[in-house]
């Protein structure tokens, strides 16, 4: 693939300015976007570093050479969140979307747009593992908290289309002796600073009552 100029023209969509450890991350991933071997990529960083800007970073890159991304979620919260950040960063893109609670006709729908290729960034739960889901030239495919999905289901996205580049995020630190041990197949970048003026991230056990103010 082609990244010259990637990168310029996405941050010129952005309200923020990249982190030097994003920039970074972001330079290993275009590296290995314009190989032709397929990429294998994991990244970690903590809630908050910014792992989803560069995931739609490496997203752009691919849109722009004409190819489809899939973007993964393990939970319909999650892709929510993902696919309304898709909506500010591709404004004038079709994007597909695919969860348990897409169906009837506009599931129809969203699967035709993903297979005619009209839709070049997808955002899904494990809804896109379905058979039915068809690409029409599926090139890169993102498996947020790659923990929460097993070996098994992240190669069945991948295996929809041909020599598909892979990228997984996971928020849960792993220290690299671990990382290589665990993820041996893998090339490791690690985002280790967060934008400045980031506020401080604080965890919450929530019922069903919390769901409208999640989304």
């Amino acid at each position: 693939l082609n990244t010259d100029g990637a990168l310029e023209e996405f941050a010129q969509k952005l309200p923020f300015e990249f982190t030097e450890a994003q920039k970074r991350t972001i330079d290993e991933i275009y590296a290995d976007l314009s190989k032709d071997v397929g990429m294998n990529r994991l990244v970690q960083g903590d809630v908050g570093s910014g792992k989803t800007a560069v995931a739609f970073a490496a997203m752009y890159a691919v849109y722009k050479n004409g190819f489809q991304s899939a973007l993964m979620a393990p939970t319909e919260v999650l892709a929510a969140q993902h696919f309304n950040t898709a909506k500010n960063y591709f404004p004038e893109e079709e994007i597909a979307y695919l969860s348990g609670s897409v169906t009837g006709k506009r599931k129809t729908e969203e699967l035709e747009k993903i297979k005619n290729g009209t839709a070049k960034i997808i955002i899904g739960t494990h809804a896109l593992l379905e058979e039915n889901v068809e690409f029409k030239n599926l090139c890169f495919v993102v498996t947020d908290e790659q923990h929460r999905f097993g070996v098994k289901q992240r190669l069945t996205l991948s295996q929809k289309g041909e020599k598909v580049h892979i990228l997984i995020m996971s928020a849960t630190p792993i220290p690299r002796t671990l990382a290589l041990i665990m993820y041996g197949d893998l090339d490791i970048s690690v985002i280790d600073s967060v934008p400045p003026g980031r506020q401080k991230i604080s965890t919450y056990v929530v019922d069903e009552s919390m769901r409208t103010r999640i989304n």
